[in-house]
């Protein structure tokens, strides 16, 4: 049997929870295209790099884990449960974590503080470009 490659399996994973978000936003009576009109916004987290790789590295990934739109999601079905509806909150969460699953579907991982280029899943950018050509030498 062969070996399964974690980072390939993780990246399977993020692709069945993209499209499960979608099925939920869309089920819930929401538009699919709400996913894509909030996906650059968790992105901010970003700015954290003006700070330098440490401070960057936290930021990206506080904002790029599963549990914040968990936490979130929980909110918004407890709510829900006891009678205040507050669907905002619902679609945010999904959307958060569809971008999340995207962004690792597309191999941009957790980050490292060596830089926003090392991630959990790899290099990335130019920096798997020179590991690549080192590679073949």
């Amino acid at each position: 049997m062969p070996q399964l490659n974690p980072v390939a399996a993780q990246r399977v994973e993020a692709v069945a929870v993209a499209a499960l978000a979608v099925v939920v936003t869309v089920a819930a009576g929401y538009p699919w295209w709400s996913l894509l009109a909030l996906f650059l916004v968790f992105d901010l987290s970003m700015l954290g790099y003006l700070r330098g790789p440490r401070v960057g590295a936290v930021c990206y990934n506080v904002a790029h884990s599963y549990t914040l739109p968990a936490a979130l999601g929980a909110v918004a079905v407890a709510a829900a449960a006891s009678g205040d509806r507050i669907d905002w909150l619902g679609v945010l969460a999904v959307a958060w974590a569809f971008h999340i699953a995207v962004d690792r579907a597309l191999g941009y991982g957790l980050k490292t503080t060596e830089g926003f280029e090392h991630t959990h899943l790899g290099l990335i950018g130019k920096a798997r470009r020179a590991g690549s050509s080192t590679d073949e030498r």
